[in-house]
């Protein structure tokens, strides 16, 4: 047996793959349900059903997916131009440290004004995060992974040592920072709900995304460096700059996302302010195929996870960690699975050992 790369993919193969990866997912998370004290097919229900089956459900499921997709294309952008940023979770929180910056020093602000500078100052910390990897990457070929990936737990620092020192709450003494203006509260997008228009930005994003990518001349050389950098460099592209500016582009987008969830949910930064946000977006874009449409569903899809987490825990009593334990076999299962839609399985024959005939002697 062995793995051939197939000359065309048929279409039965990338819907087939996804539904054997959900059901071997299925499969696999069933048993540590069990070992919980709850049932499967209740759990399950409660992960994918019940957070739709309430408007408030629904409003707490497109809330969850907001950074979500946020980071998700984020990460997409970066993949496509075959740039491995994995440091989204350090561009989100310097996003929400600059939009925390502004929105506590112009404290009197009036909204027209305070929400399109916090989205830019998150914009602008995102991409000064990402820029020192990019940096790296393209003057001294230092793997972006590794810098990427090492620069999540600084910012995380740096964001606790802005609130155990100089932004310290004033009021309280809490480790958090002041409350931001009023005038940097994002408003609700759906009324009597917490979804706030950060949502409507990131679906902008999204589709400005998409549409660059798929239907413009700079998405042509973003894929193309990220699918064949050397017939790119070969046809005139200069690939260094491609990915050194999607990079920055995917920190900014990060930082967006870092932004909207301090202006739309918080109001003021907190340590706790990313929930693996920048990792998760990891798992988004990838399950996602890097696409648009499959970043939103995505986005959606493990926000419904998450807030069913909380209900099977509520009610079923297990710990809401499974429903990361989910997520991640989901991902993992998808990507076994799409493999098949490059390679087939090749089997073949053994041939029968042959004997080698006996040696004529001669007189």
């Amino acid at each position: 047996m062995k793995f051939v790369l197939r000359g065309r993919e048929p279409r039965w193969v990338a819907p087939t793959a996804v539904l054997v990866a959900v059901a071997v997912t299925v499969a696999l998370t069933a048993l540590p349900i069990r070992l919980a004290g709850a049932n499967p097919v209740a759990a399950f229900e409660r992960y994918l059903l019940t957070p739709l089956s309430s408007v408030n459900g629904l409003h707490e499921v497109l809330l969850t997916a907001t950074p979500l997709m946020f980071t998700g294309i984020a990460v997409a952008i970066a993949f496509r131009a075959g740039y491995w940023n994995i440091g989204a979770e350090g561009q989100f929180l310097l996003g929400a440290v600059g939009t925390t910056w502004v929105g506590t020093t112009w404290a009197d602000l009036p909204a027209p004004v305070a929400l399109p500078l916090g989205f830019v100052a998150g914009a602008v910390g995102g991409a000064v995060w990402a820029l020192a990897p990019a940096w790296l990457k393209r003057r001294a070929g230092i793997d972006e992974v590794v810098t990427t990936l090492l620069l999540n737990p600084v910012a995380l620092l740096v964001v606790q040592g802005l609130l155990n020192g100089p932004w310290r709450n004033s009021a309280t003494g809490f480790t958090d920072s002041d409350r931001l203006g009023s005038g940097f509260d994002l408003p609700p997008l759906i009324p009597d709900s917490r979804v706030h228009w950060g949502f409507a930005v990131a679906l902008a994003v999204i589709l400005v995304a998409g549409v660059v990518l798929t239907r413009t001349a700079t998405g042509v050389r973003v894929r193309a460096a990220g699918q064949a950098p050397q017939a790119a460099a070969f046809s005139g592209i200069d690939v260094d700059r491609v990915q050194f500016r999607a990079a920055l582009v995917s920190g900014g987008v990060a930082g967006l996302g870092g932004a909207s969830t301090v202006m739309g949910v918080q109001h003021q930064l907190t340590s706790g302010i990313s929930n693996s946000y920048g990792y998760t977006g990891v798992i988004v874009a990838t399950l996602g195929g890097l696409g648009a449409i499959g970043v939103l569903l995505v986005s959606l899809l493990l926000g419904d996870i998450s807030v069913g987490a909380q209900n099977v825990s509520l009610v079923l009593q297990v710990p809401t960690q499974l429903g990361a334990i989910f997520s991640a076999l989901l991902m993992l299962a998808v990507l076994s699975a799409m493999s098949w839609r490059r390679y087939r399985v090749q089997w073949r024959r053994p041939r029968p050992a042959t004997t080698p005939e006996p040696a004529q002697e001669t007189g």
